[in-house]
């Protein structure tokens, strides 16, 4: 058999990956590699500003 003919006696293996399952895998590597939002600037503030604003 020259170098250039295929052997078809070797099973050919063929994977199918459904479009909705392919999407699903994207939106989960998109979810768990996107870093967590910073947390809002009136969430941030420190305790003792908010005692002092309701005291005045």
């Amino acid at each position: 058999m020259s170098a250039t003919e295929r052997d078809e006696t070797l099973p050919r293996v063929v994977s199918a990956v459904s479009m909705r399952d392919l999407l699903a895998s994207c939106a989960a590597a998109n979810v768990i590699s996107t870093p967590p939002r910073l947390p809002d600037p009136e969430v941030s503030r420190p305790p003792a500003e908010h005692s002092r604003r309701q005291a005045a």
